[in-house]
């Protein structure tokens, strides 16, 4: 055998070696994709779907790890952690506490590609909660903090293009001692709090792309003029580069454009084009090129969809939520997002794309992420199902009392400089990440008066920064006029305490029936819901019930609603299935029809006086 295949022969082993010590940490309960985790490459699927390359490495899989006190060098490592799951989850193979007194290292090696030789690389990370500190063979390539987006680091210049290079990430996570946002993680979790989750928590991969490269997409749709709009950010660009644009239907070119860099290229799409909507989710597939002359630069796959969120007034002068011009009641699950066994990493992308089947199985043309933030491939999902996402901001510590029923005055929370800080510099990330989904129908700056602050500024800014959507400018209040709706909650049931003439008024909470499934608990002797039940079939009952109210109160001035909600989380045990997601706790063939008749409820009043 040659030196080369020894190498290899040796890899394997240690690869192989390393795969067999791994296990889940801990005896909590876990899904049934609990078992389908590749130790080797976890969630080995491309991504970034809105800006696809032929060519990448996934670096997921078992890394060293050590926890040390903040300050300290790594030294020696514990032992290994399976990424991209955060070290308190079972599925990292770890399951401990980090601490804001502790900092997390991780370290492995990678070989680049010999393919890759003349080309810059990227290092991507798909999320790391919170402030991460990167090097490539010792050599600080950047840092970064914020625990719900995306970024990259052009680490070209400190690769070794032949052998390994050595990877390390430092990672400090503060959790509830820290002004970050934070959503619902608490180093005491009860009640609708839940276990911290720290350091990388997405996916960690290398991407070759030429020393003049397309950074990023960005699409708008404009149903009215029939325009898609297609801006591509490239860095470097040169006098002669120009981006050209092919929108497509299949193997049918529908539309072109064509647009200097950093000039957006506006394709006119047909007259019989297709919109997007929950009963048709019509996705145009693109090509984005970047040329020099007669010269391919670079090129990427992505998609865009033609649809159009606005507000109207109905013939009874109601204002509602729309979708392409036409009223839409817009219903759905509160869902939190959250993994037993990956607590905010899904165990593989055919879990992370259950929630968003059973959503629309359900009958829900909607969904509220709560004060979390996906994965692009969950996006995805919901673009290709046919589910509209009101996206809330993750919450931050601390905040004025709850005043739900007052209205223009309630009390906002004085923040720090730095807290402020935070808050607009990840929520504008998150914004900038998403908006090109199409999916993307509402914008939830605040819940509640969870670190709600300074709401009429947020909302317009918000709203400046994003026209194409709708904003929602604190989803249950305090509540300040402005935005484009109300928001109420009310628990268990329906219940319409404020309207605004001016605005759509929508209830952004409401449900939360308990049922506590035995075999199917994250602890066995402390559960909660807001009410509680011990068959599907009095779950089912007061579903029906509830729900029924809200579909009777619709005429009355309700344009939204969202149950809570789509699974159980830890001890609160109030969703429509249990955690570990083996128990639906519902009648599911009721519980879809009268979500349908919630969701089709203005198509027949679908007459619009005039447009706000």
């Amino acid at each position: 055998m040659n030196k080369k295949s020894l190498l290899a022969a040796a890899a394997l082993l240690l690869g192989s070696s390393g795969s067999a010590q791994w296990q889940p940490a801990g005896d909590k309960i876990k899904t049934p994709w609990a078992e389908k985790v590749d130790p080797a490459c976890p969630l080995n699927e491309y991504p970034r779907p809105l800006a696809e390359r032929a060519r990448w490495k996934n670096l997921n899989g078992l890394w060293n790890y050590s926890i040390v006190p903040a300050g300290t060098p790594a030294g020696a490592y514990d032992g290994q952690i399976l990424v991209p799951f955060a070290v308190e989850s079972s599925l990292s193979g770890v399951g401990k506490r980090l601490g804001a007194e502790n900092e997390l290292w991780y370290a492995r090696t990678f070989v680049v590609p010999t393919d890759w030789s003349g080309d810059r690389i990227l290092l991507h990370f798909g999320a790391v909660d919170w402030k991460a500190d990167v090097w490539v063979n010792d050599v600080q390539v950047g840092s970064h903090t914020g625990g719900y987006t995306p970024f990259t680091f052009d680490i070209t210049a400190a690769l070794h293009r032949k052998g390994e290079n050595t990877l390390k990430v430092r990672v400090w996570d503060p959790t509830e001692r820290g002004e970050q946002p934070r959503g619902k993680q608490t180093s005491a979790p009860g009640g609708i709090w839940y276990t911290p989750v720290s350091g990388i928590w997405q996916t960690v991969w290398l991407e070759p792309v030429p020393q003049r490269y397309i950074a990023g997409l960005r699409t708008t749709p404009d149903i009215d003029r029939r325009t898609l709009r297609i801006e591509a950010d490239v860095p470097d660009a040169e006098p002669n580069d120009r981006i050209e644009v092919t929108v497509m239907d299949g193997e049918r070119t529908v539309a072109t454009a064509v647009a200097l860099p950093g000039v957006a290229a506006e394709a006119a799409m047909p007259a019989d084009m297709k919109l997007w909507s929950p009963d048709s989710p019509f996705l145009y597939d693109l090509r984005v090129t970047l040329k020099s002359g007669k010269e391919t630069v670079d090129e990427v796959k992505s998609y865009a969809a033609m649809r159009k969120f606005s507000t109207a007034r109905d013939a009874d002068g109601i204002v509602r939520l729309q979708l392409n011009n036409r009223d839409l009641f817009m219903f759905g699950p509160l869902d939190q997002g959250w993994w037993p066994d990956g607590l905010y990493t899904a165990p593989t992308d055919e879990a992370l794309e259950y929630d968003v089947i059973k959503t629309k199985q359900w009958g829900f043309n909607m969904i509220r992420k709560h004060v979390k933030v996906e994965p692009a491939r969950w996006y995805t999902h919901c673009d290709r199902h046919g589910i509209i996402v009101w996206q809330d901001m993750p919450s931050s510590t601390g905040g004025p009392q709850w005043q739900m029923e007052q209205y223009f005055d309630g009390a906002e929370w004085q923040r720090s400089p730095e807290s402020e800080a935070d808050f607009r510099k990840e929520w504008q990330e998150i914004m900038d990440y998403l908006y090109s989904n199409p999916c993307i129908g509402v914008w939830v700056p605040f819940n509640e008066a969870w670190g709600q602050f300074e709401t009429a500024e947020i909302a317009q800014w918000t709203k400046t920064h994003d026209p194409t959507r709708l904003v929602n400018p604190a989803s249950g209040g305090n509540h300040y006029p402005c935005g484009d709706m109300l928001d109420l909650h009310h628990y268990p049931d329906p219940e319409m305490y404020l309207y605004d003439a001016k605005r759509a008024t929508v209830l952004g909470e409401y449900g939360g029936i308990g049922m506590a499934a035995e075999g199917h608990l994250w602890e066995p002797d402390r559960n909660w819901g807001y009410v509680q039940f011990k068959t599907p079939a009095e779950v089912t009952e007061a579903y029906l019930r509830y729900t029924g109210m809200l579909l009777d109160m619709i005429p009355r001035g309700f344009s939204a609603g969202v149950y809570t909600q789509t699974s159980d989380v830890e001890i609160e045990v109030n969703g429509l299935m249990t955690y570990d997601r083996k128990k639906i706790k519902i009648d599911e063939t009721k519980v879809r029809e009268i979500n349908q008749a919630i969701c089709r409820s203005l198509e027949h009043k679908d007459k619009t006086a005039r447009k706000q």
